[in-house]
């Protein structure tokens, strides 16, 4: 088992990752409207953690937007790059994904991710960052709200409100997927317009509340992890 090292002069401190954040945050792209919902290939990321350990897992599942049909999965596992800071999750979990990422033969298409993307205090979530970095559209699909508010979606499938940052900024969407089911919450990361980035979150989610984009690769971050764990001297211990 090869543990990905945290990349040399990655910020280790919460004033060097927020000028990071600073920084890519102006390479952003917001005035496309990405592809087509149910076109070309779709590619959920996700992760698990083992504090104790200081690992973490990493899954990229690409799926034909169409079908749903899985064409190729790929994983990685690396240490834990940052301590825990809420709006600085991403630093803690971008070296691993794009190891996953990296692995993939196929193209990934559209990045989805199990976070924020603009629904972000600083407006540049884990979506955002990753799209930045690797130059693809991605949305995040989140399955709380951060700290935006939003009135509750009508009850049927399709249904949404805006994520309102000060009261008018839309900065996301409450989705709801499924009938009678909690949202979900839906950001540009990239790329994207927040149109296809719901379009794209309810052709993904036919039966389920998330996306199966995210239900593939949190299962199989989740066996990566387990599989790290036991190669480490046994899982759960």
């Amino acid at each position: 088992m090869t543990i990905i090292d945290v990349p040399e002069g990655w910020p280790t401190d919460e004033t060097t990752a927020r000028a990071v954040q600073e920084e890519l945050r102006e390479r952003l792209v917001l005035d496309e409207p990405g592809p087509a919902p149910g076109t070309g290939r779709v590619t959920g990321l996700d992760v698990a953690y083992d504090d104790e350990r200081d690992l973490v897992a990493a899954a990229a599942v690409v799926l034909d937007a169409r079908t749903l049909d899985v064409v190729e999965e790929a994983t990685a596992v690396g240490r834990v790059s940052f301590p825990y800071v809420p709006g600085l999750l991403a630093f803690r979990e971008i070296p691993t994904v794009l190891a996953a990422l990296a692995g993939l033969t196929e193209d990934p298409g559209l990045l989805v991710c199990d976070g924020y993307g603009l629904a972000h205090p600083r407006r540049f979530g884990l979506a955002s960052h990753l799209g930045v970095l690797t130059g693809r559209p991605s949305i995040g699909v989140a399955k709380n709200p951060f700290i935006f508010q939003h009135d509750q979606p009508g009850p049927e499938r399709g249904d949404f409100s805006s994520l309102l940052a000060s009261g008018t900024e839309e900065v996301g969407r409450a989705v709801r997927t499924q009938a009678g089911v909690k949202p979900v919450f839906v950001s540009v990361g990239h790329r994207v317009s927040l149109d296809n980035a719901c379009g794209h979150t309810l052709l993904l989610a036919p039966r389920y509340r998330v996306p199966e984009t995210t239900r593939h690769a949190d299962s199989l971050c989740r066996r990566a992890l387990k599989d790290a764990q036991t190669r480490a001297g046994g899982a759960g211990a």
